[in-house]
């Protein structure tokens, strides 16, 4: 009997060590830092989880979870989300990080978006939000009405920069996040004086913000570029602005704009109709946007790309000074297209 109850004390010893080391010995089986696995409502069982993780070799076993899943009160089923595993970390830290369903948190990086299309693509690869779903909401007037937006000035709401959400937030939340951050960008005093001053909406800015940003990249010309359209709109001319027509055909690796494509019947065409777009052509950079509010006064009516192919641009006030280095560019253009055609 005293063998058998050293046998049995031993046992319980070891039997101690081995649940000890089970729960807080590391268990993540991964390279790199850390690891992302999302739970769906096919597998939000505690036991599904801990066979899920497993299964796809996240961690090196599941007794450490699987002790916990039996002594931790309160805990039948884990919250569908998405989660995040760091290297190093131990059963206990990831039974209590499922226990109490502390999902990760989602980085949603917004930089330049052209189409709905590609908005409702990127919530949709990182939300639970489907992207038919999100292209369904900011496809309704009625959806949108709420934001003080439609389904052509949608993108006004969004600002470019990194938000965090969770992985299960509803798209209605999302996207009155980004709402309050657009107020609050708005709500600076020294825009809406500058908004004042150029007789500009903050949609009106935001929009022409899209259109200079897709005109160039030169942070120089784009002061100059924004004072043109801006100096058009108050003579009643038409913008002209090539990128618009790139929009109106939705196709955006188009390099040269010709003649046929100036009749497409697109209100986003700017050859056709005078004015602003009815909504941005794209998410533009913030600091575009303060470079239209910042555009300085000046006489141009016109620019055009330089034919050195620097990405400069000249400006004229006159369409003769414009035409002369018009043709300059198209002349070199031409030279360089039929050199690139003859390349084998």
């Amino acid at each position: 009997m005293k063998k058998l109850g050293t046998l049995l004390i031993l046992l319980m010893v070891l039997a101690s060590i081995v649940t000890t080391w089970s729960i807080f010995s590391p268990i993540t089986n991964f390279s790199g830092t850390q690891k992302s696995f999302t739970v769906d409502q096919s597998i939000v069982k505690k036991a599904a989880v801990i066979g899920y993780l497993s299964e796809k070799g996240l961690i090196k076993n599941g007794l450490g979870i699987w002790i916990l899943s039996k002594v931790l009160p309160n805990w039948e089923v884990v919250r569908p989300g998405k989660y995040q595993l760091k290297q190093g970390q131990t059963a206990w830290q990831i039974a209590r990080m499922l226990k109490n369903g502390r999902v990760a948190e989602v980085k949603l990086v917004i930089n330049k978006i052209r189409t709905k299309e590609d908005f409702a693509q990127l919530i949709g690869n990182q939300f639970s939000t489907d992207s038919a779903t999100v292209m369904q909401f900011i496809s309704n007037n009625d959806s949108l009405q709420p934001f003080g937006v439609d389904t052509n000035t949608v993108f006004t709401l969004i600002i470019q920069d990194t938000y965090q959400f969770y992985w299960d937030t509803p798209f209605k939340q999302i996207l009155t996040k980004l709402k309050l951050y657009q107020e609050k960008f708005w709500d600076n005093i020294d825009r809406r004086n500058k908004l004042q001053s150029k007789h500009l909406t903050d949609i009106e800015a935001y929009t022409l913000a899209s259109i200079v940003d897709e005109e160039t990249n030169v942070v120089s010309d784009k002061y100059k570029i924004a004072s043109v359209y801006i100096n058009r709109i108050a003579k009643d001319m038409p913008l002209q602005a090539c990128p618009t027509i790139k929009f109106a055909m939705k196709n955006f690796s188009i390099t040269r704009i010709y003649e046929k494509y100036l009749s497409n019947p697109s209100p986003y065409n700017t050859y056709r109709k005078k004015g602003l777009t009815p909504g941005p052509i794209c998410t533009p950079l913030p600091a575009t946007i303060d470079i239209v509010l910042n555009a300085p006064s000046t006489n141009y009516l016109y620019f055009v790309a330089k034919s050195d192919f620097s990405g400069m641009h000249h400006f004229s006030p006159t369409y003769e000074e414009h035409n002369r280095y018009a043709k300059e560019y198209q002349k070199a253009l031409d030279i360089y297209m039929a050199k690139k055609n003859q390349t084998p």
